[in-house]
């Protein structure tokens, strides 16, 4: 991939996106597989900013884990934190207590050079856009009911709990996100989530799926997965790894980048416009209840989606004004 347009895209990335000023100090974090993207936004770093710092640090085993400690206390003294890792920072609460110290962070887990160019070259306005209809339409819902064509068929209350415009723009005080983004979620009642769910496209860390998975859902919990082929039972152990909690469904949400295309990391699958996901695990930094150092998403193509009994999205179509 062409050096200069990984280096526009870094610069992108800092400029437009975080908000990054030459008063500023940013630290990027990385692992030894992400290294080539983490030291281009690094360089660009040292080029906006009043000190840019760089560290390493081993790859975690799963999305949500925690950071070393020495790592977690560095987050909380810049201005500014990107995450440019293998797995995600984003439901740690190393990334909670920074944002809470007033610390803009952007993660990027897992991210390609390809998803780099494509999707932070893209038309910022447009998935501004399309992000704010969904969340628009999301308000006051209290049921949520998803058909999928390969067997989805579930249903949850999201009765006071508020969904969340992610677009990527973290330009404010403790703003917090992947970038790049696009996408709505929210956490369900936790309890209420039954059905069956059939992920079709990918999973994180999975990767695209070669045969869809099926997860059958009650009260909010995993009872059974199955499917064809070696993914289900990959799945199976990966959400197994903290009992109940890692099992739970955490999360739902709907993809709104337009630019972003199915590749098999979920940074940029789960923004897929025409998509939408859920994730099981930790869910507290939306406002649910599920604390554990886990987090995995898994994607639904062209899905059917009703909010309230009102038609939202039909095969992958949305159907907002």
């Amino acid at each position: 991939m062409p050096l200069l347009k990984i280096q526009k895209a870094a610069r992108l990335a800092l400029k437009d996106y975080m908000g990054l000023e030459e008063s500023e100090n940013l630290l990027v974090i990385a692992d030894p597989k992400m290294r080539e993207i983490a030291l281009a936004i690094y360089e660009a770093g040292i080029i906006i900013a009043k000190e840019a710092f760089y560290i390493e640090m081993r790859e975690r085993e799963v999305n949500g884990e925690e950071p070393p400690e020495q790592i977690a206390d560095l987050m909380k003294a810049v201005d500014v934190v990107v995450a440019v890792t293998s797995k995600s920072l984003t439901h740690t609460n190393a990334r909670r207590e920074a944002s809470k110290n007033g610390v803009r962070v952007g993660t990027m887990p897992g991210i390609t050079e390809e998803t780099m160019i494509r999707c932070l070259n893209g038309n910022i306005d447009k998935v501004l856009e399309i992000t704010k209809k969904v969340h628009n339409a999301f308000q006051n819902v209290s049921k949520v009911k998803v058909l999928a064509k390969h067997g989805t068929n579930v249903t949850f209350d999201t009765t006071n709990r508020k969904s969340v415009a992610s677009t990527g723009i973290l330009r404010n005080i403790g703003e917090s996100g992947n970038l790049p983004s696009g996408e709505v979620y929210i956490a369900p009642v936790e309890n209420s989530v039954n059905g069956i769910i059939a992920f079709d496209a990918s999973i994180a860390n999975l990767g695209v799926l070669t045969h869809p998975v099926y997860i059958e859902v009650k009260n909010g919990v995993i009872k059974k997965i199955s499917g064809r082929g070696g993914d289900a039972r990959l799945f199976g152990k990966l959400v197994n790894r903290y009992g109940e909690k890692s099992k739970t469904v955490g999360e739902f949400g709907i993809g709104t980048n337009p630019y972003a295309k199915v590749c098999g990391e979920i940074l940029e699958d789960e923004k897929v416009l025409g998509t939408v996901h859920f994730a099981f695990g930790n869910n507290i930094s939306f406002g649910g209840t599920i604390d554990v150092a886990f987090h995995i998403d898994g994607i639904i193509s062209k899905p059917t989606v009703y909010f309230d009994d009102k038609i939202i999205m039909e095969d992958g179509k949305l159907l907002l004004e």
